[in-house]
């Protein structure tokens, strides 16, 4: 695991690294059909001279035992991508296991040479975790050196090459697993932001049409029963217009959502609660400048404003509401019904606004009854520079 929340963690620094297996292909990359092909290019070189070089004068039993093990020990590392399938892991140990003894074998009934070690040596390195490869392929070369020390053998130019061939093979199978683990988490990546996108919008959306669209109702039942009283035609036909207005200006924020370039304004944002609130009959007690708020924190305070008195249309039965601000917070009170303040989909939405600027949002019910919900943001945190991203966090409308 990660010391750090959201690294990701791909090389030998971490212990769970050095015993993980090797991360399944995600790319492109040899298949086991054609890295056959390229298994018998590397093999041919070394072992056909070596069985042309045994069966000339004829070969004896030990000869014929030898090419056997070559041909085993040659399928081997053709088909070794085989033992990667996840269906076939089990067997995977067991097949390293049995190809390094092979090749051990071979070292020594041909004439100790630790060329023939390579092959083995390179398969563990890429089948096996770090740590069991290091543990296999440094026990084998071990048993070789003490070999050669045992029957006196003093030139070890060849050992040391295969050291350094198998060093070379095991920081390439780890460079392998990198790669791998780095597209794994870059798919990871692409598929969250499609996600965090789908929230944002859904959010935006929401917020858009749960605020018109109630306005709209207002406004529309309003007009309706002004013309079942049949003494306000003109009142009628003031809010029907202002219901044409605002069903374009909803298209209008839905393009620019999709587009990612609305833009909330505080300013904006109290002249339509204070005409939502009018066309519900609702006294509001609302400022009519907001120039002693922080410019980095009312497009946020806008989201605010705009989710409370929908909130309060919705949800209420209010009869006043009251909205008050200063440079780092602000206040939506009514005195509706109150109840107990549960975190719906809403407020859930607005805290995560508001985390995203370091603020925080309350929301309780006072003993004289109706809901107060306040916003608030420390000055720290202003002064940081603290902004939104343009990507909203995800959450919703209540």
């Amino acid at each position: 695991m990660s010391d750090y929340p959201g690294r990701v963690t791909t090389g030998l620094n971490s212990r769970e690294n050095w015993w993980s297996d090797m991360p399944p292909r995600t790319g492109r990359g040899p298949r086991p059909g054609r890295w056959a092909i390229l298994g018998i290019a590397f093999i041919l070189p070394s072992f056909v001279p070596a069985a042309v070089e045994l069966c000339t004068d004829g070969a004896t039993g030990k000869e014929l035992v030898i090419i056997a093990l070559l041909v085993v020990y040659g399928a081997c590392y053709v088909l070794f991508p085989l033992s990667l399938r996840p269906s076939l892991r089990k067997t995977t140990y067991t097949f390293s296991v049995l190809m390094l003894l092979i090749g051990l074998v071979l070292v020594f009934l041909h004439d100790n040479n630790p060329y023939i070690l390579i092959y083995a040596t390179a398969v563990l390195s890429f089948t096996l975790p770090p740590a069991w490869a290091v543990i296999l392929d440094g026990g084998a070369l071990l048993v070789v050196l003490g070999v050669h020390l045992a029957i006196g053998k003093d030139d070890f130019g060849d050992l040391v090459a295969v050291t350094s061939i198998t060093a070379a093979m095991f920081f390439m199978a780890n460079l392998v697993r990198a790669v791998r683990k780095l597209e794994a988490a870059n798919r990871e990546i692409a598929t969250l932001a499609v996600a965090g996108e789908r929230e944002r919008l859904a959010r935006d959306l929401h917020d858009i049409l749960g605020h018109s669209l109630t306005t709209i109702t207002v406004k529309a039942g309003l007009a309706r029963r002004i013309l079942e009283s049949g003494k306000d035609d003109s009142r009628a036909l003031q809010e029907i217009s202002e219901v044409e207005s605002l069903t374009r200006s909803a298209l209008s924020d839905i393009r620019a959502t999709v587009s990612e370039y609305r833009e909330v304004s505080l300013s904006a944002e109290i002249a339509g609660a204070r005409a939502a609130l009018r066309a519900a009959e609702i006294d509001a007690d609302l400022p009519h400048a907001v120039d002693n708020v922080d410019p980095a924190l009312q497009r946020t305070f806008g989201y605010v404003l705009r989710e409370a008195v929908t909130n309060v249309l919705r949800h209420s039965g209010a009869k006043r509401v009251k909205v008050r601000f200063g440079k780092t917070w602000l206040e939506v009170e009514d005195d509706g019904d109150g109840g107990e303040v549960t975190a719906g989909n809403g407020l859930r939405g607005l805290t995560e606004r508001l985390a995203a600027v370091g603020g925080t949002l309350t929301a309780t019910a006072p003993s004289a009854g109706g809901w107060l919900v306040r916003a608030e943001v420390p000055e720290s945190a202003v002064r940081s520079g603290a902004r939104a991203p343009l990507t909203e966090p995800a959450g919703g409308c209540a």
